[in-house]
Order: C-alpha cells, then structure tokens, then sequence
C-alpha cells in the first residue's frame, strides 16, 4: 500500500464514522454501533506493520487473544477492497487495499482510566479474581518469562530513558537505572526459578486502567499486546502489575491491595506455595512497569508525568520491611472493612495482603467466594486447617517481604498465640487488633450482610458469647462507630 492508498482508506472510514481516534500505531473509525481499527503503515523495530500481509498477521493475532476476555467486543477482521469503478469497500471482489478489525462500539467514557474513582472495592474484587482467571486459563510459554523477559525491557527502558536525560535529567534517569539494575541482578534466579515452575505464560501484556472497560458492572480486559512475543509471554505477576503499578500511581493504593489480595486468592485455587513466594520479585515488576510509563510519557510530550513515574520508580525499589497485623473479635464487629482499610498503610507498595479465613474456606471447599457453607461444613478438623492454612499462607507472604493482615476472630488464646510467635518467627513487627462493641449493635449488621464471603449468623454471634476467649492482650479498639474513623486513627498511632 502506498502513502496515497493509506491517506484513502483513513479518508474512506472517516467519511462514514462520527469520531476517528488517532493512536500512535493505529486509526480507529467509530460508526454507529461498530469501531473499525486500521494499523498504520510503520515499523518501529519491536512493531513492524509495514506491509499488508504484516498488519493482517497482527489484526488476526488482535482478534484471536482479545476474544480470551472480551469476545463480546471483537468480531471480525474485514478486507478493504477496490470497487470495480473505483473507491473503496468491505468484503468486495476487487483488490484488497488494507484490512480492518471490526469490533462492537463502546462508550468511551466506561473505560476505567476515565474514572478511576470507580474502581469501589467489589469492583477491586472482581478485577483481581477476572485477571487471576485470564491467567489460568492462559498457555503456557516455557521459552517465555523469566529473567531474559524481563530484562529485555528494563534494557529498552534504559536505551529509551537515556535518550530523555536532556529533559528529565542525567541524576533522576541514572538513579533509575542503576536501582534496576542491582534489583534485578538480585531477583533473577527467582524469575528464572518461576519461569520452570510453570508461571511464564501468554498475557494480556499491557493491562493498566486505559485498557479495562466497566460494563454491567463487570470488568472487561480489552486491547492486549499481540505485536511482539517478547512483550507478552511473560510472567504473569508481571502482567498483574502494571494494573497494581497503575491504581497505586493514580493514588488508588486502596483499590491496588485489594486487587492484589483477591488475585491471590483466586490464583491460589490452582497455584501452590510458589505463588507467594513470587511477591519478592514484584517491587522491581512494579519499577520496571512505572519506568515504561515514563518514556511513553515523556514521547507523548508529558515531562512532568515522565518524571513522576521515575520517582515512583525509585520508590518502588525501596520497600519497607513487612509486618504482621492480626485483626480479631466476634463476628460482626467489621473486622473485614477494618482490615481493607488498614493495608493500603501498611508494608511495600500496594500495601498489605489481606488473608480472610471467610474466603479460605471457600477456597478449600473449591466453592465460589460468596457460596453458603452449611454449618455442618464448620467441623473441628476443618476449622484447624483453615487457620493451619492461614498461618502457613502468612509466613510465606512475610518471606517474600510482604505485610499481612490476618482477618479472622482469633477466639481461641491458643490462635492468637500462634500467630504472635509466627511474627517472632519472621522477624517482623506484630500488631495485634481486637475489635469489640456491643451484641445490640452487631446483630443487626450480621442480618444486613449480602455477597459477602462470611457465613456467620446471628446463631453463630450467639455461640462466640457464650465461649470464654481468655485475657485478650491486643490493642482494644471500638468498632460501634464509622470503621474509616477507627482504621485511621490506628494507622496513626503505630506511625507514632
């Protein structure tokens, strides 16, 4: 195709659509209910469209993996043909010109990086249990991943960012550079170790709030990478972080640590102990993630965004060290809310994992989150494993360098024992949370609970009063108020 041929489709589509979009590697025409998205005719190296075989290689390859999470939206690849007389159509007889992927419209504005604010925490929940399924289902890629993957991007990230130094500075970019550097010559043998243990797989690739749509209520992944292998054949915690890296940047650290919480918990459905322990790499994921942003920032002429992904960077690359919370009390008393907004305060960017027992339960029964158990369900060998497994799930976290906040009623003085000598254990801070207020008050707030992972009742706070919980040591904190209050103000005196 010619330039005069490419400037004739892209008049040919916009004389029938509303709106043309102009992205840096492609047009997308939106008419009526339908977008047709046309590659442009370039080659930038690690993307080559520069031929007409070429752009419908990689629009079959767009239609093909998008249909993994969003078949709804991607339909078709169409051929642009040559009318007999001249001009140009859809599916004719004539020449073929260009093609185009046709895909059902959408509203632009639902697109999540258009409201952050509304990533609430069901939606969290839901994104991070949707992107935890994508990856299940994903294939697997042994050749893909590990270290090599990832430092073919930090090395282009550092090419990229030394070309910039006359804009954001020599120090800012060599500071951001050498940091990587030692982390990932740190972290490589863990990348590689997860590559063999089955963790290097086909991903979405470029997963940040631009490229997720909020439909029904429901999270749909759209627009992944389908140019270039080496960009998508990765890890999946790496595919998770440029979501986490994307909320935290956005000053939506509480919507980042409950995504990720709830990723590990659904993840943890298929993946064992190596799941976890992978987190000790995700600092430098969520770096080298910040570090992208910044050069396609400073190429989009934004120096002031650039230079804030780079210090975010940096800090990405200074985690602090974890610590242990543990969050008890009858049920009722909010310890759930208490603890989601208690993390994002605590520990290495997004915050501290959130381990429920509520939904360790589920996931040992293999039972969707918010599915009854019947009490006949809660035997006593049971409730020994699903603390067993809590504990053992905390420790592994606390290894990799994340904080935890168990949530569960730690009735029993032995379990709050046992999870005191696990911080002794690890070497980390423990604090100590025991929530109480008044039956009158949780009752009522048990009776009003909907989709929610707990199965108490009003029998079951009935049956914890009755029960002796012996000297309760930890920091006694009202829950009859607004929990934000008591959360805060928490957070502020162990920040002294």
């Amino acid at each position: 195709m010619t330039d005069l041929e490419e400037a004739e489709v892209a008049d040919w589509f916009a004389g029938q659509a509303e709106t043309a979009i102009e992205t840096a590697c492609a047009r997308v025409f939106l008419a009526g209910d339908r977008a047709f998205k046309v590659k442009r005719r370039l080659d930038l190296g690690y993307l080559d469209y520069s031929t007409l075989d070429l752009r419908l290689w990689a629009l079959e390859r767009e239609l093909r993996f998008n249909r993994a999470a969003a078949s709804d939206i991607y339909r078709a690849v169409r051929p642009v043909t040559r009318r007999p007389g001249g001009g140009l159509e859809l599916d004719g007889a004539g020449a073929v010109i260009e093609y185009a992927l046709e895909m059902r419209r959408f509203d632009e504005t639902s697109v999540l990086a258009a409201q952050p604010w509304a990533v609430d925490g069901k939606l969290a929940d839901a994104l991070g249990r949707e992107v935890a399924s994508l990856h299940a289902r994903a294939d697997l890629r042994p050749k893909g991943g590990g270290g090599k993957a990832l430092k073919f991007t930090i090395d282009s990230n550092a090419k990229l960012l030394r070309e910039l130094k006359p804009r954001l500075g020599d120090e800012l970019v060599e500071a951001v550079v050498a940091a990587t550097d030692a982390e990932y010559a740190r972290r490589e043998p863990l990348l590689d170790l997860r590559r063999e243990r089955g963790f290097a797989r086909h991903c979405h690739a470029d997963l940040h709030l631009g490229n997720i749509l909020l439909e029904d209520g429901r999270p749909i992944l759209f627009d992944c990478i389908e140019f270039n292998d080496v960009l998508s054949d990765i890890d999946v915690q790496y595919d998770l972080a440029f979501l986490l890296m994307d909320l935290d940047f956005r000053r939506r650290r509480d919507a980042a640590v409950r995504v990720l919480s709830a990723y590990l918990d659904e993840a943890g459905r298929k993946e064992g102990r190596d799941l976890r322990a992978g987190l000790a790499a995700l600092p430098l994921m969520l770096s080298v993630r910040a570090g992208v942003r910044a050069h396609v920032q400073a190429h989009s002429k934004d120096d002031a965004a650039a230079s804030a992904y780079l210090y975010a960077a940096l800090e990405h690359l200074k985690p602090p060290a974890p610590s242990l919370t543990a969050v008890g009390g009858l049920s009722g008393t909010g310890k759930t809310t208490f603890a989601r907004l208690i993390a994002p305060g605590l520990g290495a960017s997004p915050g501290a994992v959130v381990l429920r027992t509520d939904e360790i339960r589920k996931r040992l029964m293999g039972v969707p989150v918010e599915a009854q158990l019947p009490a006949t369900v809660y035997s006593p060998g049971f409730y020994a494993q699903v603390y067993d497994t809590a504990i053992g799930e905390a420790r592994e976290l606390l290894d990799a360098g994340r904080a935890v906040v168990l949530d569960a009623t730690f009735i029993q003085p032995e379990l709050r024992g046992r999870v005191e000598q696990l911080a002794r254990d690890a070497g980390a801070p423990f604090h100590g949370v025991w929530l109480q207020a008044d039956p009158e008050i949780l009752a009522p707030r048990i009776e009003g609970r909907e989709g929610d992972a707990s199965d108490a009742t009003v029998a079951t706070l009935r049956m914890q009063l009755d029960l002796d919980v012996g000297e309760v040591g930890w920091r006694k904190v009202d829950a009859s108020g607004p929990a934000a209050e008591s959360a805060e103000a928490w957070v502020a005196s162990i920040r002294g």
